[in-house]
């Protein structure tokens, strides 16, 4: 996750450091950083959905980024300009990315651990499980033994 992020900053650069040598004209509708933060946020989640199952949202008719544009009740056109301004001040879109990326960090340590936590309890009910097993086993025969003897 943090490579395809580190990806897509480094490509939005170049675009941008090969097509613009003046600074970009700050926007009239642009968005603000914590909002593009969150932007940012989704577009990578749905993205990462969408390398995981794009059959399934392709079915679903579910179109990620559109769906991300409507969330937050904005265009491509402003998104586009709003992240080509930022892009042009390094420091400022890295606080941007940054941002993001502590985020995804954080969910990703707090998925671990709940995996890590089912799993444990996921052993328990396989150890229960075999237990119980293991002494219907003996139970059963203690019950074909005392038939035996009676």
């Amino acid at each position: 996750m943090v490579k395809k992020i580190s990806v897509v900053i480094v490509l939005c650069l170049l675009v941008l450091a090969c097509n613009e040598t003046d600074k970009p004209k700050k926007p009239e509708n642009l968005i603000s950083k914590d909002k593009m933060s969150e932007v940012l946020y989704d577009l990578y989640i749905v993205n990462a959905a969408k390398g995981v199952n794009r059959k399934l949202l392709e079915t679903n008719g579910f179109i990620p980024e559109t769906y991300v544009l409507t969330k937050y009740n904005i265009d491509s056109t402003q998104f586009a300009d709003s992240n080509t301004y930022y892009a042009f001040d390094i420091d400022i879109y890295k606080a941007i990315v940054d941002k993001v990326k502590i985020r995804l960090e954080k969910e990703k340590e707090e998925y671990e651990e709940l995996q890590k936590i089912e799993g444990q309890a996921a052993k328990r009910k396989r150890d229960s499980i075999k237990k119980a097993k293991t002494i219907s086993k003996d139970s059963l025969r203690e019950l074909v033994k005392a038939s035996v003897i009676n």
